[in-house]
């Protein structure tokens, strides 16, 4: 199973986009002040609301603090844009610090989460004053949050709301963010926000760190903590100053957690072009692990981080380079992270999903590793692409097998129960997808199991192409083993769609898997197509 990095060759703009509003709204006057709440999605077990508070006074308005009722049978999970507290059934928002006055005939919307059904809050009133028949209840104090330390200018807030509620239960959602889209690709930790992303995820690793001489290594000082951002670029809006101890996708990426005080982030360490390193690291368990720390707690980015990722290819087995380490390697190496970190860290593992008899899998004891896993992630992708240029064409992500599969073992299913049969729980495996298609070029047979050319052209690398890309250019037209193709002229590609997607989240409900985890954000779509069914599945 071969995985590329595709490094700084990934390039691509990103455009935001808003998210749609299902007319359906319950306003309540307060003076020449509004506030509406408007459903925007409703799933039954879940629903998002839009609260819009508009000054349609003579007179500036300097803040504002709206009070209500949640009916029975609901909840808030997740709130942006405003100060949230809740006492029992009532709410208080307040306004964000950076949000600034709302000037004459103006507009402001915050938005939440909640469970259940949407149903339009009760009782609520706007800095003291009834709202609509309600009557006003008693003051509540207003929350004591923190304020970002950094403070944005008083212009009208993002258009874009998360569109819906975080995963239930413990299931996760983890994407990768790559350092190196920051360049030519223009995807940047302001576009997890603006695309709605970051609402949904549970948690972001960050690729990669490098493991040069079997130690944990800065990959890109540059792209990591150097760049200068303007406010434009910026999640918050405010441009970085010069004189600033911390820049770059770290200093990003605090920000991006300040917004969204839900969301972890993980350092990953090694990938497919930077696992050499591991062979050494694996001779000394204790001193990489003593690295790794020392990098991932710089008091610099300490607060950024909440723990480590290891992603070895491959420990006992080839990937671009060869490991002989033997079986134990991992485990040791996993044990030496677990002692250095402890036990309020994360530490996970992205891992082969070589399902195949006497594979990848069999080479390494990931199960006696998994004791100081958080979880583990089975790449369960790149199983076949054109880095075989002649074919046959198949799914590069199937979740289960088909007649005339290439080879044997190499399907999501087979992985996941080879890693469960080993003992490994099945809440510690999240399910990988991949936000791009593996394809190829010189095909006749529209079905899989064509021969071909060559790889098919890609934006950025042959063979290769995103998501958001290859709807648009060559939209899927079947299914195999439980992800899609196309055939376009003579190029024939595999990827998922939010369709298969919402298999695959079905299957990992039903196998009692921890999640999903996918590769990577600048993939999907600027509205979040493809996380927004990964969330949907799970939830």
């Amino acid at each position: 199973m071969k995985r590329s990095l595709r490094r700084a060759l990934w390039v691509g703009a990103v455009v935001a986009v808003t998210v749609a509003t299902v007319p359906m709204a319950s306003a309540f006057g307060a003076g020449s002040v509004t506030t509406s709440f408007t459903r925007v999605q409703d799933w039954g077990t879940g629903h998002e609301t839009r609260v819009t508070i508009t000054n349609g006074s003579s007179a500036s308005l300097s803040t504002w603090r709206v009070e209500f009722d949640l009916p029975s049978g609901t909840n808030i999970s997740s709130f942006w844009d405003a100060d949230v507290t809740r006492t029992g059934n009532r709410v208080v928002a307040v306004k964000k610090s950076w949000a600034g006055a709302l000037a004459p005939g103006a507009s402001f919307s915050w938005g939440y989460n909640g469970s259940g059904p949407y149903a339009a809050p009760q009782n609520c009133t706007i800095n003291g004053a009834a709202c609509g028949g309600g009557t006003p209840p008693p003051t509540t104090t207003p929350p004591t949050t923190t304020p970002p330390t950094t403070t944005p200018p008083t212009t009208t807030p993002p258009t874009t709301t998360p569109p819906t509620t975080p995963p239930s239960g413990d299931r996760k959602v983890v994407g990768y963010f790559v350092q190196w889209g920051v360049y030519q690709r223009n995807y940047h930790v302001r576009n997890i926000h603006t695309s709605g992303s970051a609402a949904k995820l549970t948690h972001i690793l960050y690729a990669f760190g490098n493991t040069t001489g079997g130690r944990c290594t800065i990959g890109d000082s540059y792209a990591d903590y150097e760049k200068a951002y303007t406010a434009a670029e910026s999640v918050d809006g405010v441009a970085d100053t010069w004189d600033q101890p911390l820049r770059g996708n770290f200093n990003q990426l605090r920000k991006l957690k300040r917004m969204y005080p839900h969301l972890k982030v993980i350092y990953s360490i090694g990938g497919w072009t930077w696992s050499g390193g591991f062979t050494q690291a694996a001779q000394n368990p204790t001193a990489f692990a003593e690295s790794c720390y020392n990098m991932v707690k710089d008091p610099r980015w300490a607060d950024v981080f909440d723990g480590i990722d290891i992603d070895w290819e491959y420990p006992n087995a080839c990937g671009l380079t060869c490991d002989a380490s033997g079986p134990n390697a991992f485990k040791n190496v996993i044990s030496a992270l677990r002692s250095r970190f402890g036990s309020s860290a994360l530490v996970t593992a992205a891992i082969t999903a070589d399902g195949s008899n006497g594979g990848k899998i069999d080479a390494t004891d990931y199960a006696g590793a998994a004791a100081n896993l958080n979880w583990i992630m089975p790449m369960t992708y790149d199983y076949f692409g054109a880095f075989a240029p002649q074919g046959p064409t198949a799914p590069h992500s199937p979740l289960n097998s088909y007649t005339g599969i290439p080879q044997q073992g190499f399907w999501s299913d087979a992985a996941i129960q080879k890693l469960k049969s080993k003992g490994i729980p099945a809440n510690k495996l999240l399910l990988g997808i991949g936000f791009y298609g593996r394809g190829w070029t010189g095909v006749t047979q529209t079905t899989a199991g064509g021969t071909a050319t060559g790889p098919a052209p890609g934006t950025y690398e042959q063979g290769i192409e995103d998501y958001k890309v290859l709807k648009n250019t060559c939209p899927a037209t079947g299914t195999v083993g439980g992800t899609a193709y196309a055939k376009c002229g003579s190029n024939w590609w595999s990827y998922d769609t939010p369709s298969t997607i919402g298999g695959k989240m079905t299957y990992a409900k039903n196998q009692g898997l921890g999640g999903a985890f996918f590769w990577e954000l600048s993939g999907d779509t600027s509205n979040g197509e493809l996380i927004s069914a990964i969330k949907g599945g799970l939830g």
